[in-house]
């Protein structure tokens, strides 16, 4: 009986934590459907009397949320291409090989990561500048085509495959791209999967470097361009409230398609040092 309760009372937490978690989410898709003289009403009402979609229309009409979103999805697509192919390579090395200073390098590699990203923005922009890739795809990925926490992850997964397999295939003549290409990675697919979803997911919210490096509307991203409605109209809830949907529709849904992949390939391989 105290085991059920136990049970039952965990549940209940993590219903409540669950509400509070997606609340905003729910209001703002609520919001959104609601015409003007709803939003604006006394007693606030949570509940729209009916469906109202002007709101999304006048929000594709005011800015290219299209735009945006198909920028940030070619963005953050290339992204975590990069960050499976250079992390998983690094990784095998670093996993598999023997050379001298492997472990000072792989924990300089580690320390990269206590570093913040803003100390290192103004030096990457007057490279991206100096290059002239402002306002193109190649300066929205390329500073982010390698991750030290992607090497640190695939590497850890990598240290629970068995040495056997390894020095089996060495035996029999296998070289080392080869035994990478159809041993290892055919094995990590769950854990280059978790990290392609995380790397996605990170890429898709990045705000302060894709402001930075782009001026144009054709080249904006999703966090950036949503900033357009709120200027153009802002007053308008309804419609900014409208993009706001429109650009958290897809990272939500990468991240429920992803999710069970997600905690699997984070927790692989967590055990092994």
């Amino acid at each position: 009986m105290q085991i059920k309760m136990k049970k039952i009372s965990l549940y209940v937490a993590n219903i409540i934590f669950g509400l509070i978690t997606i609340s905003p989410l729910l209001y703002a898709l609520l919001i959104s459907l609601m015409p003007p003289d709803q939003i604006f009403s006394f007693p606030p009402k949570l509940i729209p009397k009916s469906i109202y979609i002007q709101n999304y229309k006048d929000a594709l009409n005011t800015a290219p949320i299209l735009t945006f979103i198909f920028n940030s999805f070619v963005v953050s697509l290339l992204i975590t291409i990069g960050q499976i192919v250079t992390s998983s390579m690094a990784a095998f090395v670093f996993a598999f090989f023997k050379f001298k200073g492997k472990n000072i390098l792989f924990i300089a590699m580690l320390a990269t990561m206590m570093i913040p990203g803003e100390t290192t923005i103004i030096s990457n922009y007057l490279t991206i500048g100096s290059l002239g890739w402002l306002d193109s795809y190649k300066a929205l990925t390329v500073p982010y085509l390698s991750s030290a926490m992607g090497i640190f992850i695939m590497r850890q997964y990598y240290l629970t495959l068995p040495k056997e397999l390894y020095e089996a295939s060495k035996l029999d003549g296998c070289s080392n791209f080869k035994f990478f290409i159809k041993i290892v990675l055919p094995l990590s697919k769950p854990v280059a999967g978790s990290l392609g979803i995380y790397s996605f997911l990170v890429a898709w919210n990045q705000y302060l470097w894709p402001l930075l490096v782009t001026s144009k509307d054709t080249s904006r991203t999703v966090q950036i361009g949503i900033g357009m409605l709120q200027f153009a109209e802002n007053q308008s809830f309804g419609l900014i409230m409208a993009g706001i949907v429109m650009v958290l529709l897809p990272s939500i849904l990468i991240f429920i398609i992803g999710q069970k992949q997600l905690i699997d390939g984070m927790t692989s391989g967590a055990v092994k040092g």
